[in-house]
Order: structure tokens, then C-alpha cells, then sequence
């Protein structure tokens, strides 16, 4: 079943809206795939704290080994035209260099440079405008893994299930069949959102992009929407900043491996907020918060899902802790009468917890 793109702006490199007046496009001199950045990398984009920047993001779906890396070729057979493939992630799936074996499938724009930023500092990523590029995504479940593994994918050794966009009267959804071939009858709320955001590692060596840590990279919080913001514990002096994974939705627990899957032309603004500033208002951070107008949000990662939990919940505490000097008897209590704790993702070989914690409940 063809497409519709006519409804939908085709955000090709350096084409259409462009917020910022730094605009960092996808291209194999800014863009690592499988790795994130360490201390050695050399930035591709150096800029003062405060400022915004426009970023194209790829997504790993569609140019992947497994789906015949040919972008092309592999949405033609979801009824895409070439026209509404997007340029760069043609490119950069023909010359990016990628070990599938060891590498992850994930592709980063990045680093950027933060003036001012330094170790013991934090590193604030607001989100100010998340843009599909295309009007489809993807959504997989391959190599025996997923919350289900043994058990998922049905009959193949790896299923990518095509997800187009459709314009109603109420905005933007994603849509699927009921069955394979079927009308996209089932629909979905959009909400776009990246799932890597993170800052460079200490020493020479490039992490696998799958597994989060406190560095940020693969965390797959989907409440990091349009007017929220990540702060990241900076490890390298000036932040090395980087994004990529865009989605257009996901579930917590991310649970067949992927979200919705599609590329994203992101607006950012990177602050820097000193050392002595952060634990004033949050207390010592171990790992990435996140912040929305509604709630703060601790997090808490290991590749055992209970201790991913503790981690959070310790987490928590802490903060109410720093940020409200709250008791720690009290928060606890506090947190188990009223907090989420939020399974993020349960695929990404560390797990992720984290925790909606409503500020308005502190409002004095």
C-alpha cells in the first residue's frame, strides 16, 4: 500500500524549517554509528552555553545489515517513494563504517563541543521542537531479543513491522493493521521524543550505543518531549554532547526491542549549570535527570531490573533530600504514597527505571 506524503513536509538536509541559527546537519563527519563519543573525539560543533541548536537526526531503522542496508530498496517495499527517503541516511548507510558484530545499530549526531563545561558540573539538554522528517517509522523485533525472547519473533529471525503517519483533524497519529496487509486501522499518539542523549566518557574508548549509564546515551525516557530537559553529570571538559535514537512514540518498557522508530529534526539548547549550582538544587547526581513542567525525574539503571529500581527509588530520595530537605524517612514514605516509578525500557541490556515525582506536591 503506497504512502500519502503529500499531507507531510519531507525534511531533507538543509531543506525547510531550520529554528536555530546553529544548524548541525547528519553527515559521516558528524555522525557516529554503533559508538558514542569519549574524550578523545574532536567536536564537529563548538558553541557558548545558552545557545540553541538545530540537529537532523537519522534513525537506525531502514539502513540496518539485516534490512539489505539500502534505505531505498527497503522502504520502496513499504510503498515509500524515493523522494520521501531522506537523503543523508542513504549516504551515510552507503560509506559509514560499522563492525554489526560488536557495534551498536544506533546513529548519533555529535559531538558538540560546550564552552565552560567541566567535570562535577551539569550539563542541561532543554528540547524545544521534535519534527518528524518523515511521515513513517519502524518497529522491531529482532535477534531473539525483546522482553520475550525464545518466544518473539513468530517464524523469522527478525521482524521490522512498518508504521506510517496519518493527519486527522486532531493532529499527527502512528498507525498499524490489525493484520499484515490490512487497512492502518490502529491508531496512536505521537510523541517524539529522543531516545539518546548524552555527553562524552572519560579516556579513549567509545561505548557500545546500546547499554545507558550515567553518561546518558541509550536512557529511553519517553517523557523527554518538547519542553523538557535532561541533566547530565559532564565527564570531559566541554560536555562532547550528542543525540540521536529518535522516536516518534514509546510505551515504558519499550518491550518488542524498538519504540516507533523514525528520523527527527530536533531544536536543543545546551546550559551549563556549575558544579556548586547542581548540588544546590539536586543534591549529588550519579546518573541523568530529567525534568518536565510537571515532574522531576530521577532514574536508576542496571542490567538487573529490582536493582534498577532500588538505584531509583535511592535515587529519589536523595533528590527530595537536596532539593526540598526533605527526611529521608518522610520521603520514602512519600514517594510510596504518591510517586510512578516507570519501567524506561527493559531491552537495552542495563535497564532503566525512573521515577515522576510531582513538583507541584512541594509548592509552598
Amino acid at each position: 500500500m503506497p504512502v500519502d506524503v503529500q499531507p507531510f513536509d519531507i525534511l531533507q538536509p538543509g531543506t525547510g524549517p531550520i529554528r536555530a541559527a546553529q544548524y548541525l546537519p547528519a553527515t559521516p563527519d558528524t555522525v557516529l554509528w554503533g559508538r558514542l563519543p569519549c574524550a578523545t573525539d574532536a567536536a564537529v560543533l563548538t558553541i557558548d552555553a545558552g545557545t540553541e541548536v538545530t540537529i537532523d537526526t537519522i534513525s537506525h531503522e531502514g539502513v540496518l545489515e539485516d534490512q539489505g542496508s539500502d534505505p531505498v530498496a527497503f522502504f520502496a517495499g513499504h510503498g515509500v517513494e524515493r523522494t520521501a527517503v531522506l537523503d543523508d541516511a542513504v549516504l551515510l548507510a552507503s560509506v559509514s563504517a560499522r563492525e554489526a558484530a560488536v557495534d551498536g545499530p544506533h546513529l548519533v549526531t555529535g559531538p558538540i563541543h560546550v564552552r565552560g563545561a567541566r567535570p562535577g558540573d551539569l550539563l542541561k539538554i532543554t528540547v524545544l521542537e521534535a519534527t518528524p522528517r518523515v511521515p513513517y517509522g519502524v518497529i522491531s523485533n529482532r535477534h531473539g531479543r525483546g522482553a520475550l525472547p525464545g518466544e518473539y519473533p513468530l517464524g523469522a529471525a527478525n521482524v521490522s513491522v512498518f508504521a506510517a503517519l496519518d493527519d486527522t483533524g486532531a493532529g499527527q497519529v502512528g498507525t498499524l493493521p490489525l493484520v499484515p496487509g490490512g487497512p492502518r486501522s490502529v491508531h496512536f499518539p505521537l510523541r517524539p521524543f529522543l531516545g539518546i542523549m548524552g555527553v562524552a566518557v572519560a579516556g579513549d574508548v567509545r561505548p557500545h550505543s546500546v547499554p545507558p549509564g550515567a553518561h546518558g546515551g541509550n536512557i529511553d525516557i519517553n517523557l523527554l518531549t518538547v519542553g523538557s530537559a535532561l541533566y547530565l553529570p559532564v565527564q570531559v571538559p566541554g560536555a562532547l554532547a550528542y543525540v540521536g535514537d529518535p522516536h516518534f512514540a514509546q510505551g515504558d518498557g519499550e518491550v518488542a526491542l524498538t519504540a516507533m522508530e523514525a528520523s527527527l529534526r530536533v531544536t536543543l539548547r545546551f546550559d551549563v549549570v556549575t558544579q556548586a549550582d547542581a548540588i544546590a538544587a539536586f543534591g549529588e547526581l550519579a546518573g541523568p535527570l530529567a525534568e518536565t513542567t510537571e515532574f522531576l525525574v530521577p532514574t536508576g539503571m542496571d542490567a538487573d531490573l529490582d536493582e534498577a529500581v532500588r538505584k531509583c527509588v535511592r535515587a529519589a530520595i536523595d533528590l527530595l533530600a537536596a532539593r526540598y530537605g526533605m527526611d529521608r524517612t518522610l520521603a520514602y514514605a512519600y514517594l510510596s504514597a504518591a510517586t510512578d516509578f516507570n519501567i524506561s525500557q527493559v531491552v537495552d541490556l542495563v535497564t532503566g527505571v525512573h521515577a515522576r515525582i510531582r513538583v507541584a506536591d512541594f509548592d509552598v
